[in-house]
């Protein structure tokens, strides 16, 4: 195939003009596998499980699913009612591997966005994500300090479940809060580790990536008492394509998803002897 190009560009030929596209999805409508040598069909299921199928559809059969025809089923989750047990690190029968808690904060009054702080938990053996607990904090509107007010609330949250660590989101009002809960702290005389985040993504986008995967595959578990929150009505009124709806839990829900979680480990445990093998020869 030849190409002509002049000096600006005109009537020149196409990049391509005459090739064909070829698709080979991971798997043929019989079933098999393309690459069998690389990705038996164990390995795919696999894969599926964990992406999900929204991008194991676009990514691996190459067929894009349109943003409108997603949304979030609170059918799919599973909800339980154990408590987290910080002796042997367990919820239920899941071992916990690490913990997230995040806060979405807005100044907290009745006409603003939602300001919330949740706390998930993960099982990485098993990709099993659990949300355990999540505050929706409110003030007065004419309360003189809100965001103090919301600190100490937050704090207390933390508190309860025996928290140091907490991911901030410091986008607009946020800002300001890593000082302002810091010197609560200091006068609640607990100790604290913040995460300053910073988020450029565009928030249904940041809500998708995050939930959409484990809630799809049936990984997604959430605590009895959040059926007494606004998540679930958020999950049903929620949308990629944007909406007027509140969706600012789902958005914590993501971000304590997207953050680094610390790890968790069993306390109280007796420590096990460990005795080397010394019968051997030199």
């Amino acid at each position: 195939m030849s190409i002509r190009l002049n000096e600006n560009f005109d009537n020149s030929t196409p990049f391509l003009k005459g090739y064909k596209q070829i698709k080979i999805p991971i798997v043929d409508n019989a079933g098999n596998p393309a690459w069998p040598e690389m990705f038996p069909l164990k390995k795919i299921q696999e894969l599926e499980n964990i992406v999900g199928p929204r991008h194991f559809s676009a990514q691996m059969m190459l067929e894009y699913v349109p943003d409108e025809h997603i949304y979030l089923d609170p059918g799919a989750i599973n909800f339980y009612c154990d408590n987290f047990d910080n002796h042997f690190a367990r919820i239920g029968n899941y071992e916990i591997s690490g913990v997230s808690c995040y806060w979405d904060p807005s100044s907290g009054r009745t006409k603003s966005d939602g300001s919330v702080c949740v706390l998930v938990y993960r099982d990485d053996k098993n990709s099993n994500i659990f949300v355990h607990d999540i505050l929706y904090t409110k003030v007065s509107d004419d309360d003189l300090y809100p965001l103090a007010h919301q600190c100490e609330n937050v704090l207390d949250f933390m508190r309860k479940h025996n928290l140091i660590r907490i991911g901030i989101e410091i986008n607009g009002i946020g800002n300001a809060l890593p000082e302002i809960i810091r010197n609560t702290a200091i006068n609640k005389h607990l100790p604290i580790n913040i995460v300053q985040i910073s988020n450029h993504i565009k928030k249904e986008t940041r809500i998708l990536n995050a939930i959409e995967p484990v809630l799809n595959t049936g990984r997604l578990y959430m605590h009895e008492r959040i059926k007494q929150t606004m998540l679930l009505s958020e999950m049903l009124a929620w949308t990629p394509m944007g909406s007027n709806e509140h969706d600012d839990g789902l958005d914590a829900v993501a971000g304590a998803l997207a953050m680094n979680p610390y790890p968790v480990r069993a306390v109280n445990q007796r420590n096990q002897i460990i005795r080397a093998n010394t019968d051997f020869k030199v």
